[in-house]
């Protein structure tokens, strides 16, 4: 009886082949990386640099350190607009998640339990994901006209006309909707998500804790949300990252200066001001400072979202 023998692979065979590799993938890394430095880590800082200067319009005058960043905060309008801005950018943030966490996710769970037209739902609650923020925010502004807006025709014609009002006219009102119409056009995205993350739960799993007598409550509890917070981080960032970027629904719905009285004002809007409308010979240097601050925000708090996510599966898993 011959013994078995295994091949024999040399060393210098090996790390040409690892070397190779390493050459191939940096071939399809380069033109993103050429793209993200074009488009993104330029452009960003560019606008950190900006900031720390004095401008005469589009003329760069002296250096002047964090006078940009102190204007932010000690002079009109932007001590008072800055964090009436801030403070919507969080409520559209956190209205986001609630929709988009919870009705995404019943929703996603419900398509994954049942077999038939599950690809007809999927498509039309994807659809408005699909469409221009700022086509969606034109045509629900249409829809909530106060004058010839069918939302306010269906309140008075199924009883309920004392709940119609102009929705885009009252302050108290204004930045909720800018809020359900946001939650409603992306929607679709936490959908799929959801979706493809529980078509990767082994089924099994489900079976045997259905078997030992486990509800369908105490399985997703137990389960599938646990399983789920990969995603749920993931949607968590990119709702965040969305939220605070916020531009076309609001301009669409409220215009540049955040109609009514400031009341769907967002930090998006205030740098377009600032940089577009205010008139200010400085308006570089200032609508810079308030872009910077704007991503430190962001940037930090996405890492704080994914450091505690990956904490949580830690712990779970």
């Amino acid at each position: 009886m011959s013994a078995i023998t295994t091949p024999r692979v040399r060393r210098g065979t090996v790390r040409t082949g690892i070397t190779l590799s390493r050459r191939a993938g940096m071939v399809f890394v380069l033109p993103a990386l050429a793209l993200f430095s074009i488009f993104i880590a330029y452009p960003l800082l560019t606008a950190l640099s900006y900031s720390f200067f004095d401008w005469t319009g589009i003329v760069r005058g002296g250096f002047v350190g964090v006078e940009n960043y102190v204007t932010l905060f000690t002079r009109l309008p932007y001590r008072d607009d800055l964090p009436n801005a801030f403070v919507h950018n969080l409520l559209l943030f956190v209205g986001a998640m609630v929709f988009q966490n919870t009705i995404g996710l019943g929703l996603a769970t419900l398509l994954h339990r049942i077999g038939r037209f599950k690809r007809f739902f999927q498509t039309m609650y994807t659809l408005p994901y699909l469409v221009s923020p700022l086509v969606i925010g034109y045509l629900w502004s249409l829809m909530l006209s106060p004058l010839f807006g069918p939302v306010n025709a269906v309140l008075r014609g199924i009883g309920l006309g004392e709940l119609a009002q102009p929705w885009l006219g009252n302050p108290q009102t204004a930045i909720w909707v800018v809020v359900v119409v946001t939650a409603w056009q992306w929607i679709g995205f936490p959908v799929l998500l959801y979706g493809a993350a529980l078509g990767g739960i082994p089924q099994e799993i489900d079976e045997a804790a259905s078997i030992d007598g486990a509800s369908a409550w105490q399985r997703f509890r137990a389960i599938t949300l646990p399983m789920l917070l990969p995603a749920i981080g993931t949607v968590s960032v990119l709702t965040f990252i969305g939220a605070m970027e916020a531009f076309p629904i609001p301009y669409a719905l409220g215009g540049s200066q955040g109609n009514p009285a400031g009341a769907t004002d967002v930090m998006s809007l205030l740098f377009y001001r600032t940089a577009f409308e205010s008139g200010s010979s400085n308006a570089i240097g200032t609508s810079s400072a308030i872009a910077t601050l704007l991503f430190l925000f962001i940037f930090g708090i996405s890492m704080l979202i994914t450091w505690f996510m990956r904490r949580t599966e830690r712990k779970l898993f």
